[in-house]
């Protein structure tokens, strides 16, 4: 079993060698990597999934507008400060400078939901392997630094282009949803469910979202787990899954604005067509226990994607 095998077995990664192997050579060989793709395709459990079987530390920070430079590098705590000034054991290391001290990984989700500023406040950690805070000097960083960022695609709301000088200090990695199949699989692995019939129905739903000509951003494989664990506590037949599809649909897509119909509309069209020749009373849900799905559920679901 070779390296991304092993990953994919101790991690649940379904697919994703080509991605699983750039990303573990990016970070062997020391070189800062952006993952970029849209909500739900498995960015974080790709940095996640390397740096754990690399037994790197990993320190996180998720993107923010609010987000600052001093909750990057670090701040100095007020009431120390008021007893002993502007000593070093008054300093609380931000993520940046742990990973830097630590040897370790500083994995920033949706970097381009930072400030510019903090952003900038990387390049030196980048290029230098240094960083300069005031009143407590350099901070070097030990063998092993590196940054990981992910990224939504810039027509994503709330994001922002990366400067080029950022840009040019990553290594890329481009993610995009994966076939059918796999996804198919990601929801077996993910919830617990083992009824193809009910999990492929889901699939082919939040599929249809992405090339419907009304929706300008589809569901990601992360709408058809929530649709499939719902369909099951509903009942698990064709209403079920459509009751289902109207309560994980509306957060996860995103119409056009000049699209001819609402919501609800759209989404009855999409479950409409993707379940078309079933029949309505089919229980897909035959022969498993309700009591299994909903401990199987619980204990499989996590957020990876």
């Amino acid at each position: 079993m070779d390296e991304v095998q092993e990953i994919q077995r101790a991690f649940k990664v379904v697919g994703r060698r080509s991605e699983l192997e750039k990303a573990l050579a990016a970070i062997r060989v020391g070189r800062h990597l952006l993952i970029e793709g849209p909500v739900g395709v498995g960015k974080t459990i790709i940095a996640s999934a390397v740096c754990n079987y690399l037994k790197r530390p990993v320190y996180r920070v998720d993107g923010d507008e609010r987000y600052t430079e001093s909750k990057l590098t670090g701040w100095f705590d007020p009431p120390i400060v008021l007893q002993k000034g502007y000593v070093k054991e008054a300093f609380i290391p931000g993520p940046l400078t742990m990973a830097m001290e630590n040897g370790g990984v500083l994995f920033i989700n949706e970097l381009n939901r930072m400030p510019e500023g903090v952003q900038n406040v990387l390049l030196p950690a980048m290029d230098e392997l240094r960083i300069e805070i005031p009143k407590i000097g350099t901070i070097k960083a030990e063998p092993g630094f590196v940054i990981i960022a992910t990224q939504n695609p810039r027509e994503f709301v709330a994001t922002s282009s990366l400067s080029e000088a950022l840009r040019d200090r990553f290594e890329l990695i481009s993610l995009d949803y994966q076939n059918e199949g796999e996804e198919v699989e990601i929801v077996r692995v993910n919830t617990g469910i083992d009824n193809d019939d009910l999990i492929k129905h889901c699939v082919r739903i939040v599929r249809m979202t992405r090339s419907h000509p009304d929706i300008r951003r589809g569901a990601s494989v992360r709408a058809a787990m929530s649709i499939a664990m719902l369909a099951l506590q509903l009942g698990g037949d064709r209403d079920a899954i459509s009751k289902a599809c109207h309560m994980a649909l509306p957060t996860r897509i995103e119409l056009l604005e000049e699209a001819k119909k609402p919501m609800p509309d759209i989404i009855n069209e999409i479950v409409n067509l993707a379940l078309e020749g079933m029949p309505s009373d089919s229980f897909v849900m035959k022969n498993i226990s309700q009591g299994f799905i909903k401990k199987r559920c619980h204990n499989h679901t996590r957020e990876l994607y």
